[in-house]
């Protein structure tokens, strides 16, 4: 007995070209097969116009902000081009900014505002943060994604539809070279879809832009909200361990007691539990080809629960 499965397909009526069955969306001419309800929400609806070439970055991140769908339509062409890293890279920047931002509620006695001891020092607090904002957020939005997945394969197959699409690539572009397609597939820039890579990483990091934009109010947040502590100008290598400790203790006692943490904790848990998931099963969405609905309940789902374990539960935040 034949263990070959059969694939039941469908045919796009605008194109003509074959899809499998659970597709939403035509992969040639990008002509919604199947419409769902949650799609009459604008950022949900699925984009069905030309597409010829992909948007400059800038324009990328911009639309992340303004017209999210339209943006993971549009990465979803070119996905080597995505902006992921981009974000990651701009997070991080802002970052450091934030830690300028923290540093400069320090009065060091001993230390001029305007000398090159101070850019020195200002220098160093933002490389630190930058680069402390680099890798944190690469390995938290790493967890994220791998979460997100997670629900994805529970909800639509996500790995398996991946593995579908761009497992057998260059036997996918062998068979459209040699392949008679429609010429509403080219025209639709449709064969851009088959023909690359899936660029996972790249294009779920694109989710994560939010941060952009609450990571520049944290950095206003951090300068205008915290109190300004006078650090005494003291010979820390007279001191004890015992001395030195307690010196530390009073100074950043302040610092940490401000009630500004809880602004902060909240703004990160507010995005991780609603913005980034939204954008999240675009990305997953379109990355598949699958069910808008089915995508967006498991990753609002792990979204609250992170936000909640991640961020509620914080210390700054409880004390």
């Amino acid at each position: 007995m034949s263990q070959t499965q059969t694939v039941a397909y469908q045919r796009c009526p605008r194109c003509g070209n074959e899809n499998t069955a659970d597709s939403f969306a035509c992969n040639f001419c990008g002509f919604r097969l199947k419409v769902e309800k949650i799609e009459t929400v604008s950022i949900f609806r699925r984009i069905e116009a030309e597409w010829i070439s992909p948007y400059p970055w800038y324009l990328k991140i911009l639309y992340l902000f303004t017209s999210a769908n339209k943006a993971f339509w549009d990465i979803n062409h070119k996905r080597s081009k995505a902006p992921g890293w981009l974000i990651l890279f701009f997070c991080s920047l802002l970052y450091g900014l934030m830690g300028l931002a923290f540093f400069s509620h320090f009065d060091f006695a001993g230390l001029g505002t305007y000398t090159l001891s101070r850019f020195l020092v200002n220098l160093s607090f933002f490389t630190v943060f930058f680069l402390f904002g680099f890798m944190s957020q690469l390995i938290f939005f790493a967890i994220l994604i791998w979460l997100f997945t997670k629900g994805a394969n529970v909800a639509v197959g996500f790995t398996e539809r991946l593995e579908t699409r761009f497992g057998g690539l260059k036997e996918t572009q062998e068979k459209y070279k040699e392949a008679e397609i429609s010429p509403f597939s080219i025209y639709k820039g449709g064969t851009m879809l088959q023909l690359e890579g899936a660029y996972k990483f790249s294009m779920m990091l694109s989710a994560f832009a939010p941060f952009l934009l609450i990571n520049a109010i944290k950095v206003l947040i951090v300068f205008a909200g915290f109190p300004t502590v006078s650090v005494p100008d003291v010979d820390l290598e007279t001191l004890s361990e015992l001395e030195l400790a307690a010196y530390w203790t009073a100074v950043f006692h302040q610092m940490f007691s401000s009630g500004t943490w809880a602004v902060l904790d909240i703004l990160d848990a507010l995005t991780i539990a609603i913005w980034v998931p939204i954008l999240m099963t675009l990305a997953i969405r379109e990355l598949s080809n699958s069910s808008t609905t089915r995508v967006l309940i498991p990753t609002i789902i792990i979204g609250v629960i992170v936000a909640v374990l991640y961020y509620f539960l914080r210390p700054t935040f409880l004390g």
